[in-house]
């Protein structure tokens, strides 16, 4: 798939198949977030796959917005070194590359960031100096996915040289060129 396209088609999904992904897929979902850049190439994050499904559900409970996490196939708790400056950043990037890399093999993703630190920690053994920033659930999609992302037009979001300045016309109209396409999977 096109780099381009997987960002445009991508989107957030928390009803799953109750299929599994394979390990290989998982795999290379996992590979894809250890690949991604780190702020000093400090690689501070560490990984945690979760895919048993009591513990998913424990996950779930670890949370204040994730409760849809226990019905997925698996998930991935990103953890941080919060000392590293950008580390909160870096885990948006990882957990962005796995959710593209998830979403090339036909496999959906979707975030969350309300945990639950003390219980998160005490339930999957994450050592002090580290914390628990987003939880990626990952899966099938439970329905059939159509349709286009809803997004302001680029017109209304990006400026050019100052806040407010329209962006010239021959920008404008190559991003009319590239339509984002639509999902179907």
């Amino acid at each position: 798939m096109d780099t381009y396209d997987a960002i445009a088609t991508k989107l957030d999904v928390r009803e799953f198949a109750q299929r599994h992904v394979a390990d290989g897929t998982k795999a290379k979902i996992l590979e894809a977030a250890r690949l991604t850049g780190s702020s000093m190439n400090s690689q501070h994050w560490r990984f945690i796959l979760v895919s048993d499904p009591g513990n998913l559900k424990m996950l779930a409970q670890d949370s204040t917005t994730g409760s849809w996490v226990k019905e997925a196939d698996f998930a991935v708790i990103v953890n941080i070194d919060p000392k590293v400056p950008g580390s909160v950043i870096d885990a948006g990037r990882a957990a962005q590359d796995m959710q593209l890399a998830a979403w090339n093999e036909g496999v959906a993703s979707g975030v969350f960031t309300g945990v639950k630190l003390k219980e998160t920690r005490k339930d999957f053994g994450i050592p002090e100096g580290l914390s628990s920033v987003i939880v990626v659930g990952f899966g099938y999609p439970r329905r059939k996915l159509a349709g286009r992302k809803r997004r302001e037009p680029l017109s209304a979001i990006a400026f050019l040289e100052r806040f407010g300045d329209p962006l010239p016309g021959q920008i404008l109209l190559t991003a009319h060129q590239r339509p984002c396409p639509s999902v179907n999977l």
